[in-house]
């Protein structure tokens, strides 16, 4: 013990490698995007990245801009929202700055960068709180407005977000929740040779906690930004993964949507925060200037006309001309506008292009993925085959073994095709369908049917048989016969014979969910109701119906489902109408992501139970001793047993029946006493008998043989009576005719 904290002191030092990287975090304030909030008139910008730094009370900018129209003299107006209100909010006259250089506004190009301290007179310090730089996915923006002094026409108007550097989207979190699933998958393959293993199902049951927390910001609500930045962390258990608008992968899908008839926007190049809906986080408000865009439209072209003849003589590169390439490349300072066609709404466009995914481009990013998915599955499962035969034919494996293994192998094959089609299904159903709301690119149209058919399919075949077996013959024939308990036990084996079928609502339930999720995109109230309702009714037919084996199983689930309806529930305070406050929707935006975050750690814990970590079982000797110890704490331990012979109550006998056999003339030598003693706790049952109980030669009778067998049949289970046998109990021969068990396929939560 002292030793190993003395090795531990040695590696002390190694915790201040992290010094410099908690110490360099400075508190500051940024501009994480910037978009016109109007129609630009009188400037132009290029480039807006200011730094505000709380250690010392500067900032730093990066600022390239042009104004384009003489002779305008403006004011600005700067706004500053935060969570909803408006700490700061007061309009300057430039005529009045810098002895009235800045009126009218001055016709060039400006680019500078520098960083300037502010005075303290300002105060700027005391009117920004502290947890301003501490909570994550800030939600707050700095609006600039030019108005022109003479006729209060709007010039110029500009909204940039700002940030703090900290987010609930963490690459480490990403990589953590990929390195479970890993280890759950390698659980998973290590005991699916075991056909009522529960960790394959477990493995199951951990993606679909991923990817219902993925699901839960797929709606149309307003969510606070710190929780769908933490739902971002669980993109890629639905196959979307984080990309850049120059990514491989989505320019060919663009390439591909476009030449079959997609009209739809690309991914943008900058952060797609700048294109929320202002009614949305980070915003919560309507811009308060939008004009009309037709009459802009005019007062551009003139102003440019008149910049061009006035200044062209005197500069190769004119400001309208900068001004110009600028709106056409749609570079990264974008039109948002109420009326522009490029604002992102609430649910599956916010959440895919916050990861640099474009709305059009969602599904057959998580087709490509799918592909990939199942051409990996195919060629390990033909590998996998590959070494069965190789093993049979180099006599790796006993004869018997290797067949019984080839003869099962399609149906391990199919059980794992059916565990990827549970995993798939419902972000393929989510994505298939909203793909259809799209009317975009015919062929991604159409792939979305072939995918859905296929996954759909399989499943709904998968989900039948069983039902159709027990209700031909028993529930208990599919736990019996090897061939339906290995390629369809991911559906049933978690459940009680009698309660096989409790997998049917849980594959109806994903599939209405999808079905509300991408019909009624635009109606987030009828969504929501939806979920809750939908959730609601899983929790209480699984309380109605008890399916699970064991008490461990049991308690996980309910657990599982609480969490789901709990935070389903949570989620109603962020539909649109209810107009919840900036602050309050924010807390329970966290309040969520913790409750997610603890099942998502004991989804972890029971990863490492399964797996048979030591550590974790108690000091059980092996994975059965699990099984045995959670089966005799549950309800119904014997239910999911093929066939239970044993009566509940002792069936009294026949006198006249059980009567002792006659005693038989056979020669018999054999002790009189039993080798089982009370003190000892030993016997000799089922061990090597000694030489001298070895049956001796008997007279050739036919009713002696026959006494013969029956003496001796019974000899050996009753040594303290060797020359009186009894006729065999029900129980006994009840017991000799039961299926053996397979120690090696431990039942556990």
């Amino acid at each position: 013990m002292f030793s190993f904290v003395a090795r531990l002191r040695r590696l002390a030092p190694l915790l201040f490698i992290f010094t410099p990287l908690v110490a360099g975090r400075d508190n500051t304030l940024f501009t994480s995007s910037v978009t016109y909030c109007s129609e630009p008139d009188a400037l132009l910008i290029q480039q807006f990245e200011v730094t505000y730094f709380q250690k010392n009370s500067s900032v730093w900018f990066n600022i390239s801009a042009a104004s384009v129209q003489p002779n305008v003299s403006v004011s600005a107006n700067i706004m500053l929202n935060v969570y909803g209100m408006h700490p700061v909010n007061f309009t300057i006259d430039l005529c009045s700055l810098f002895n009235g250089a800045l009126c009218p506004l001055p016709t060039y190009n400006f680019t500078g960068s520098d960083t300037v301290p502010l005075p303290s007179s300002l105060g700027v310090n005391e009117k920004i709180p502290g947890i301003a730089f501490k909570i994550p996915d800030l939600e707050a923006y700095a609006q600039l407005t030019l108005t022109e002094v003479n006729t209060g026409v709007l010039k110029a108007c500009v909204q940039a977000t700002l940030s703090n550097g900290w987010s609930a989207h963490q690459l480490g979190v990403e990589w953590a929740t990929a390195g479970l699933g890993i280890l759950a998958l390698l659980s998973a393959i290590r005991f699916s040779v075991s056909w009522d293993s529960i960790t394959p199902i477990r493995f199951v049951d951990l993606f679909s906690l991923y990817q219902w927390v993925a699901w839960t910001a797929l709606l149309d609500l307003n969510y606070p930004s710190v929780y769908r930045a933490f739902a971002t962390n669980f993109a890629w258990a639905v196959g979307l993964f984080s990309a850049s608008a120059n990514s491989s992968i989505q320019l060919s899908i663009n390439n591909m949507r476009h030449l079959t008839g997609g009209t739809m926007a690309d991914a943008s190049g900058g952060s797609a925060v700048a294109l929320v809906n202002r009614k949305l986080s980070p915003y919560n408000a309507m811009a308060a200037f939008f004009v009309s865009a037709n009459s802009h439209l005019l007062e551009i072209k003139r102003g440019i006309l008149s910049a061009t003849s006035t200044y062209a003589s005197t500069s190769d590169t004119s400001p309208a001309t900068l001004g110009i390439k600028q709106l056409d490349s749609a570079g990264a300072v974008q039109l948002v506008t109420s009326s522009s066609s490029n604002v992102l709404q609430a649910g599956i466009p916010i959440y895919v292009n916050y990861i640099g995914i474009a709305t059009a481009n969602a599904f057959m990013t998580i087709f490509l993925a799918a592909l990939m998915l199942f051409a990996i599955l195919l060629a390990a499962l033909a590998a996998g085959y590959g070494i069965l035969i190789l093993g049979g034919r180099l006599r790796k494996l006993e004869y018997s073994r290797s067949m019984e293994l080839k003869h099962q192998y399609p149906a391990f094959s199919r059980a794992w095709i059916l565990r990827v089609c549970l995993i798939v299904f419902p972000p393929v159903s989510i994505f298939a369908m909203y793909q259809w709301t799209l009317n975009d690119s015919w062929l991604s149209i159409l792939l979305s049917v072939i995918l859905l058919l296929a996954v759909g399919g399989y499943l709904l075949h998968s989900a039948i048989l069983p039902i159709r077996l027990a209700t031909a013959d028993t529930p208990q024939v599919l736990y019996i016969q090897s061939h339906y308990r290995i390629a369809y036990g991911p559906l049933f084996a978690l459940y009680r014979p009698e309660r096989y079928y409790a997998y049917v609502p849980l594959l109806i339930a994903t599939l209405v969910k999808a079905a509300f999720t991408a019909f009624a995109h635009t109606n987030g109230v009828v969504q929501i109701v939806a979920f809750v309702v939908i959730e609601a009714t899983l929790l209480f037919v699984h309380l109605f119906l008890r399916p699970h084996r064991t008490r461990g199983a049991k308690i996980l689930e309910t657990y599982l489902a609480i969490t789901r309806v709990l935070c389903t529930g949570l989620l109603v305070a962020f539909i649109e109408p209810i107009g919840l406050g900036a602050i309050p929707r924010v807390i329970i935006g966290i309040v969520i992501a913790v409750i997610i975050s603890v099942a998502v750690i004991v989804m972890f814990f029971n990863t490492l139970v399964n797996l048979g970590i030591p550590i974790f079982r108690r000091g059980l000797k092996s994975p059965a001793d699990i099984s045995t110890l959670e089966k005799g704490a549950s309800e119904n331990d014997n239910a999911g047993r093929p066939v239970n012979p044993t009566p509940e109550r002792m069936i009294p006998l026949d006198p006249a029946v059980n009567q002792p056999y006659p005693e038989s003339p056979s020669h018999l030598s054999a002790e009189t006493e039993s080798n089982y003693t009370q003190e000892s706790g030993s016997t000799t049952l089922g061990s090597l008998l000694p030489r001298r109980w070895s049956l001796q030669p008997s007279q050739p009778s036919h009713s002696r043989t026959t006494s013969q067998s029956h003496s001796s049949h019974f000899m050996s289970t009753n040594p303290s009576s060797p020359h009186q046998s009894h006729p065999p109990s029900p129980l006994h021969s009840q017991l000799h005719s039961r299926p053996p068990t397979n120690e090696h396929s431990p039942i556990q939560p």
